[in-house]
């Protein structure tokens, strides 16, 4: 990943100052992550705290956009100030590589916290943004549902994994492979909040009807009941005709847990992701940068109502 340098406009509207604020407190005209993270601890310059979430991007139906939305959504909530660890759940190591790296070249995942009781901490992974961490994947993962399989309290080993640094970051984001498994029974029952990335086809009624399922096995089962659950319409494209409709029919059967807001089809989006960046790097002015911006404020200000006063220790 290229080197990262913000100029002033983007570095004061990250921390909410005025450009001839920004001037005021560092005279230069391009910013470091590391940088900009010392400003705010200088001038606490923190968003509204949520708590410790735990947030899961999943559709049992692949083909969504998924991953491309959790890497984006993560790389911003840090950007904007958050304390953010992703996890990368899929063997295929797409959101690892959305980051701008390859999962081949990291040895430890959390197949080795299963597998050897490796500590979750010692296979945390640095990016370009000092408040941004990640948890890589490569192929190794894709025994994980069967070393899962015998082993007592299954259901609960990320949940446990988790709690020796669960304190130490705002949001722990899960990106998931499109299918169900103990892997990904383990990251819903680790999990505060679900987000489901869905296209406006019928198709994805389907996977849907199959999560929703799910999750009321979970609950009646395990008694796991999620806070939030939001339903977001990716990559829409208004001019097609059965988009609309099957909008509209997402909005009659699920308008419960619907956003208000879709993420437009946009081809930088697609770019960014096979070049192995965030949006927030490729386009940070493009149709998909702004949706997921709208997308984060909508769920912070679901969050922020209802958290909890005591926010990450800074």
């Amino acid at each position: 990943m290229e080197t990262l340098r913000y100029n002033l406009k983007t570095a004061s509207t990250l921390l909410g100052l005025k450009p001839g604020e920004l001037m005021a407190q560092s005279r230069q005209s391009e910013w470091s992550p590391e940088e900009i993270w010392s400003l705010r601890a200088k001038l606490a310059l923190y968003p509204p705290p949520v708590g410790n979430r735990k947030q899961l991007f999943l559709n049992f139906k692949g083909g969504t956009g998924k991953t491309s939305l959790s890497t984006s959504y993560a790389w911003r909530l840090a950007e904007m100030g958050y304390g953010v660890l992703l996890v990368d759940l899929d063997s295929q190591g797409h959101a690892t590589k959305c980051l701008g790296f390859e999962g081949e070249d990291f040895p430890h995942t959390l197949l080795d916290v299963f597998q050897k009781k490796t500590k979750l901490s010692s296979i945390v992974q640095k990016t370009p943004l000092p408040n941004l961490e990640f948890v890589p994947s490569n192929l190794n993962m894709s025994t994980v549902d069967l070393l899962l399989m015998p082993m007592a309290g299954r259901e609960f080993k990320l949940k446990s994994a988790l709690k020796e640094l669960e304190s130490n970051y705002d949001f722990i984001v899960f990106d998931a492979p499109p299918s169900f498994g103990l892997l990904n029974l383990n990251a819903l029952i680790a999990s505060n909040d679900l987000i489901i990335p869905v296209l406006a086809d019928f198709l994805s009624f389907h996977g849907l009807r199959l999560l929703f399922e799910t999750l009321q096995n979970l609950e009646e089962d395990l008694g796991h009941l999620l806070e939030h659950i939001f339903i977001v319409v990716n990559a829409f494209n208004q001019t097609f005709k059965l988009a609309k409709e099957a909008l509209d029919a997402l909005k009659r059967h699920y308008a419960e847990y619907l956003m208000p807001h879709v993420i437009r089809q946009c081809t930088k989006f697609a770019q960014a992701s096979s070049e192995g960046r965030p949006i927030f790097l490729a386009d940070r002015d493009s149709k998909g940068a702004q949706d997921i911006q709208t997308l984060i404020q909508f769920i912070l200000a679901t969050l922020v109502e209802g958290s909890p006063s005591n926010g990450r220790k800074k």
